[in-house]
């Protein structure tokens, strides 16, 4: 079994890229869960399940292009400024770690300013590619985006 988790906030703007992930995403395979602002709250569940495959989607400021599509190792966290967690994701992949086969953290480069409801376009159009991309698991067509 494989794990989505989505991150993020639909009140604010592009950061609710990771609920708008988790509605659309369908498939049987993979465990899909919209974390909102808190992945730490879904820890249980990941030791639980114990994934071949955890995928953590998040928007994030890497300094790109808006809707750039990023896999962001644990080690380049601190330049990659994700903007609504209680906790730093590299603390939540370290504690997670032990219990998965692999850990991918994908940043989806963001648009606008947090102040509106909604995806921006490219955001949206990012996240679209992304769900195909993780359906198919294409992971070289990551690069492309």
């Amino acid at each position: 079994m494989n794990i989505l988790l989505c991150v993020g906030n639909i009140m604010r703007g592009d950061d609710g890229v990771g609920p708008y992930i988790a509605k659309k995403f369908k498939k049987s395979e993979w465990l899909c869960i919209d974390s909102g602002t808190a992945p730490e709250n879904f820890t249980g569940v990941i030791k639980q399940k114990g994934p071949e495959l955890l995928v953590i989607v998040d928007i994030a400021d890497m300094g790109l292009e808006p809707g750039a599509v990023r896999i962001i190792n644990k080690e380049s966290i601190p330049r990659a400024h994700f903007s609504t967690h209680s906790i730093p994701l590299s603390f939540f992949i370290d504690y997670v770690q032990p219990y998965c086969g692999e850990v991918i953290l994908i940043g989806i480069q963001k648009k606008e300013s947090p102040y509106r409801i909604g995806l921006s376009k490219k955001v949206k159009e990012a996240a679209d590619k992304l769900i195909k991309i993780i359906s198919d698991e294409e992971w070289d067509k990551l690069n492309q985006l």
